[in-house]
């Protein structure tokens, strides 16, 4: 409906669901429009504003399927990736530009992008550029096209600033409405919704299990927030499952890995924001999992819109907690749905395994036979010169990874350290010093001959020694003797003494050992005596009374309370009641 009036150069609001071909109704006609390209003509002709990079992407690549035949220059702008690239090509020529609104607008303020020849503008999913905050941009960019172009706004709803922004710069469009409510009522609707009231502790169960249900393709799921999304994917991935994530603190490259993962078949689960609610068309997307209920009714419509794309038919599952159940009610009643009250739902309920056809038995972690995929690790990242800061795709598990195997490095080899005496190692402190080497004190002649003097090694004495076995006919020795001294030398105690005779000499006159004499043992200390305790019979006795200083001749003092008293009942004279007044002279 909306390709005839765009070709006659006709303004145009086209309105309809996601799936219904909106991206061709303005591709066709723009590049209609645009023609063959022109070696002497560089600036575009045609310009595609869409609120996200994955959406810039996926219409770049219809376009470029359209304009086989024509050869058109399509070139795609977006942030996160490098500039050079962008701008060699903006050099060379380019016919339609595709772009997200900020890195058009820096384009322009560095005077690489010149809008001054656009023909035809395309608003694409205007209401999401709304709700993304990029109103006032896209105000600036439609200032800087001429006046005199064809401007085309597509949505799947229409808000009120959408409506005004229409009216303030389109010329007499024309609105274009795909719907057919005849028709959708008496046909089967092509996305079947279950609607469940779940916990929030046993939703990845939940969710394990529905994707071993029968007829599974590709499965999206979508989260609220970015941190929801790595969570869900790492509890997957431990249940066996091949899934990556898509949301804003990724980088661009890690982003694209994860749909082209998607889209080759290597991964068969995409955890999401609402970041990949718009626009992402993937074939064989059979089921669309809200695993935390949306915002509003347009986020609800948008992704369940993944699935019964191009009439197909799918299944989309929203789980709705405790705390949630009356902005579900807000949802249901705007999109005049069934569900007001969701039915309370498990792991274990029946109706579960019925609806979606999930085996009986089946568990929420992958059997190891099913697990078939790659993984998002067999798609490569592409090097996209990434601007901003370097963004990880790191979760829990793998920081603990991380950290283990820093526990696990060997541990660094101890450092030689060399002992010095006099600034020489102990091997050269050992070895005989010339004389020569030593120097005289001065004031001394020096000497003559020089001989070396040998030094030898300082050996420390032995404090104990092992205690001998008795001999029964021998009286016992003491097994540990002091010295004192530093070189004092001490008897092995292994020694015994000489009792035989030695040959030739009387056994008087044979030399016997020196024996050390004994110390006296010295008398073991008495404890000291502990001071008695005072323990009281009662513990209402006194055990120390004061004195009684005092004598009958003294006064008891008068307390402050009594002395106000005595005080108000003395008449005081009157001269010296009041003091003198003011102004007055003595």
């Amino acid at each position: 409906m909306a390709l005839p009036l765009a070709l006659a150069g006709q303004d145009i609001i086209g309105q309809a669901r996601t799936g219904t071909g909106k991206t061709y109704a303005f591709g066709v006609a723009m590049l209609q429009r645009v023609g063959k390209p022109r070696k002497n003509r560089k600036k575009p002709r045609g310009l595609i504003v869409v609120p996200t990079r994955e959406l810039a992407v996926q219409v770049t690549e219809d376009l470029v399927t359209a304009a086989g035949k024509l050869g058109s220059r399509i070139l795609t702008v977006y942030g996160g990736r490098a500039y050079e690239p962008q701008i060699e090509a903006l050099k060379q020529g380019v016919d339609v530009i595709v772009g997200t609104p900020g890195r058009l607008l820096d384009l322009v303020k560095q005077k690489h992008l010149d809008l001054s020849q656009i023909g035809v503008l395309v608003l694409d999913e205007a209401d999401r550029m709304l709700d993304l905050g990029f109103l006032p941009d896209i105000e600036r960019i439609i200032k800087l096209v001429p006046a005199e172009r064809q401007t085309m706004l597509f949505s799947a709803t229409l808000p009120g600033e959408i409506v005004g922004l229409s009216r303030r710069y389109l010329n007499r469009p024309t609105h274009v409405r795909a719907e057919n409510n005849d028709a959708e009522a008496e046909a089967t609707p092509q996305t079947t919704q279950f609607v469940w009231r779940t916990h929030r502790m046993d939703k990845i169960e939940i969710l394990g299990r529905l994707l071993q249900c029968e007829g599974r393709g590709l499965t999206m799921v979508f989260c609220e927030t970015k941190r929801a999304c790595d969570r869900v994917v790492e509890d997957l991935k431990e249940r066996g499952f091949a899934a990556a994530a898509v949301h804003g603190d990724l980088g661009q490259g890690q982003r694209e890995q994860a749909l082209r993962a998607f889209r080759n078949g290597k991964i068969d689960v995409l955890v999401a924001t609402d970041v990949a609610a718009r626009g992402i068309d993937v074939d064989d997307v059979t089921h669309v999992v809200n695993y935390d209920c949306p915002q509003d009714e347009k986020a609800y419509v948008h992704r369940i819109g993944r699935t019964g794309r191009a009439g197909r038919t799918g299944v989309a599952v929203t789980f709705v907690e405790w705390e949630d159940l009356t902005r579900w009610k807000v949802i249901n009643t705007a999109l005049s749905l069934d569900f007001a009250e969701p039915v309370e739902s498990y792991s274990t309920s029946p109706h579960i395994y019925s609806a979606l056809g999930i085996p009986e038995g089946t568990k929420g972690v992958l059997p190891r036979a099913n697990r078939s995929r790659a993984g998002l690790a067999a798609e490569e990242v592409e090097d996209l010169g990434e601007t901003g800061r370097i963004r990880s795709r790191t979760t829990r598990r793998g920081r603990d990874e991380e950290r283990e195997e820093r526990r696990e490095r060997p541990a660094r080899a101890p450092r030689e350290r060399r002992r010095t005496r006099g600034g020489r190692s102990g091997a050269e402190a050992s070895e005989p010093v010339a004389a020569e080497e030593v120097q005289a004190p001065v004031g001394t002649a020096a000497p003559v001959e020089t001989a070396e003097v040998p030094v030898p090694p300082v050996e420390l004495p032995q404090v104990e020694a092992d205690v001998a076995p008795h001999d029964g006919g021998s009286a016992p020795r003491r097994g540990r003797t002091r010295r004192t001294g530093r070189n004092a030398e001490i008897a092995p105690a292994d020694v015994e003494p000489a009792t035989a005779e030695a040959p030739g000499v009387p056994a008087a006159d044979a030399e016997a050992p020196d024996v050390p004499a004994e110390e006296p043992t010295p008398a073991p200390q008495q404890p000291r005596p502990e001071p008695e305790k005072i323990i009281p019979p009662s513990p209402f006795a006194v055990i120390f009374k004061s004195p009684d200083l005092a004598t009958d001749d003294d006064e008891i003092a008068p307390s402050a309370a009594s002395e106000r008293v005595q005080n108000r009942r003395r008449p005081a004279a009157r001269g010296q009641q009041r003091g003198p007044r003011r102004g007055s002279q003595p």
